[in-house]
C-alpha cells in the first residue's frame, strides 16, 4: 500500500480519515484506476461511495474524456432505456428527434452509474451486453451501436440478496463486479468521527463567520459510541445544525444528545443499516398502517354514537377490533368487548360491528394519492414524503393507474 500516494489522493479528493478500511478501498481504486476493468462500489448510503469513481477516472487513461454520473433510481422505469442508449425518431410519443444516449456520449470515457440495483430487469439485459461486446441498440432502432465506456456501478444493496429475490441479474453481478470495492459506514471509522466534525465545523464557522463549535470530552465519546446511520451525510447535517443553533462553543454530551436521534424510539428501521432484521421494513409498514386503522375504527364508533343518541337509544360501546396480517393483506376483524344490558336484566343487547377488510395496497395507494396531492404531482417531493426512490414511486403509479 502506497501511503504516499493515498495522502495525495485525500488531498486531493478532500478525503478526512486514517481508517485502515477507507485507506484500502482508496488503495485499491488507484490500482484499478490504469485499467479499463469494471469495478464495483458496495457501502451504506452516506458513506461516501460517489467519490471513488471520480479517483478511478482522474486516475485513468480517459481523465481527457467525458466523466458522466447517472442516478438510475432518479430516472423512470420508462424513460431509463432512452437515457441510457438513446432512441430514433418516432421511437415513442414525443420522440420528435433521434437521441443519443449516455453510453454515446460517454464513449471513450468513464460512466458512472448509480443506485444500479433500480435498474430493471430488461435494462439490466442491455446493460449487460454493453459489458460484453460495446454493442447496444437505441430504443425504436435495429441498427447495433458501438461504445468504448468504463463502467463503474455503486449500490447500497445486498446484491446477492436480490439476485435471490430475483430483482437483479447473477451474470451482471458478476461482470459488474470485477473489481469490488467496499466503502466503510462511519461507525467502523473509529477516530475519523473526531475528524470529519472537525472539518465540518470549521467549514462552516468560516461560510457563517462565526468560531467553531468544539466537544467536551463526554460529547466525544459519544460521537464516538453512536450509530450513525445515516453515516458522513448524517454527521456533516448534524454538525452544521449544532453550528449554527447551539449558543455554546464548547459542546457537552448532553447539548449533544439533543441533536442526536434516538435509535430506540425515533429510528425506522429502514434507516438503520445493517442492524436492521430482515422484516423490519414490513414491521415499520404494519405499524403504520395499525395506526390508520385505530383512526378509522375511531371514526366509526363516533358515528355509532351519534346514531344511537339521535334514536334516543343508550350508547353501545363499540367492539374492540383485532388487527391481522396474512399474505400481504391487513385485516380488522372486530369482537363485542362487552355486553350492555337493559336495567332490568332480562334483555340483553350486544352489537357487534364489523369494519370493511382493507389490503395493504389499497391503503398505499391513498398514501401514494396524498403524497402526490400534496406536491402538486411532483413526484421528487411525494418520494421524499413516502421515502421510497422515485423508481419505486413510478412502478408503483403504473401498478395503481395514478398517471
Amino acid at each position: 500500500m502506497n501511503i504516499e500516494e493515498i495522502q495525495r489522493m485525500k488531498q486531493r479528493f478532500r478525503i478526512i480519515g486514517n481508517s485502515p478500511e477507507m485507506n484500502r478501498a482508496i488503495d485499491v481504486a488507484i490500482q484499478v484506476a490504469p485499467t479499463d476493468l469494471t469495478v464495483l462500489i458496495t457501502g451504506e448510503s452516506g458513506a461516501g461511495k460517489d467519490v471513488f469513481p471520480r479517483i478511478i477516472h482522474e486516475n485513468s487513461l480517459r481523465k481527457t474524456k467525458k466523466y458522466l454520473a447517472v442516478n438510475c433510481g432518479a430516472i423512470p422505469e420508462g424513460t431509463i432505456d432512452s437515457e441510457l442508449f438513446g432512441h430514433i425518431k418516432g421511437a415513442f410519443t414525443n420522440a420528435i428527434n433521434d437521441r443519443n444516449g449516455y453510453f454515446a456520449e460517454a464513449n471513450g470515457g468513464t460512466i458512472f452509474l448509480d443506485e444500479v440495483a433500480e435498474l430493471p430487469l430488461a435494462t439490466q439485459a442491455r446493460l449487460l451486453r454493453v459489458l460484453e461486446s460495446g454493442e447496444y441498440i437505441r430504443v425504436g432502432s435495429s441498427t447495433v451501436e458501438k461504445t468504448d465506456v468504463r463502467i463503474v456501478a455503486a449500490t447500497n444493496v445486498d446484491l446477492l440478496k436480490a439476485i435471490e429475490q430475483g430483482r437483479f441479474r447473477e451474470d451482471l453481478f458478476y461482470r459488474l463486479s470485477t473489481i469490488p470495492i467496499k466503502v466503510p459506514p462511519l461507525r467502523e471509522r473509529g477516530a475519523d468521527v473526531q475528524l470529519l466534525f472537525r472539518k465540518f465545523a470549521a467549514d462552516c464557522a468560516e461560510k457563517y463567520h462565526m468560531p467553531a463549535v468544539q466537544l467536551s470530552e463526554d460529547a466525544r465519546q459519544m460521537l464516538m459510541t453512536y450509530h450513525w446511520p445515516g453515516n458522513v451525510r448524517q454527521l456533516k447535517n448534524i454538525t452544521e445544525q449544532i453550528s449554527i443553533m447551539a449558543t455554546q462553543r464548547v459542546i457537552t454530551a448532553d447539548m449533544l444528545q439533543n441533536y442526536l436521534p434516538d435509535r430506540r424510539t425515533s429510528m425506522l428501521p429502514m434507516l438503520a443499516g445493517s442492524q436492521r432484521q430482515e422484516n423490519s421494513f414490513e414491521n415499520e409498514r404494519e405499524i403504520l398502517y395499525k395506526v390508520l386503522f385505530d383512526l378509522r375504527r375511531d371514526v366509526t364508533d363516533l358515528k355509532a354514537q351519534v346514531s344511537s343518541l339521535s334514536q334516543g337509544q343508550p350508547a353501545v360501546q363499540q367492539p374492540v377490533p383485532i388487527f391481522t396480517h396474512d399474505e400481504g393483506v391487513t385485516t380488522v376483524q372486530s369482537v363485542p368487548s362487552r355486553k350492555s344490558t337493559q336495567a332490568d336484566d332480562d334483555i340483553q343487547d350486544t352489537e357487534v360491528y364489523v369494519e370493511e377488510t382493507l389490503s395493504l395496497d389499497e391503503v398505499e395507494k391513498d398514501m401514494i394519492k396524498r403524497a402526490l396531492a400534496k406536491h402538486g404531482g411532483k413526484r421528487r417531493g411525494a418520494a421524499a414524503d413516502l421515502n421510497i426512490s422515485e423508481r419505486t414511486l413510478y412502478r408503483k403509479i403504473k401498478e395503481y393507474n395514478l398517471e
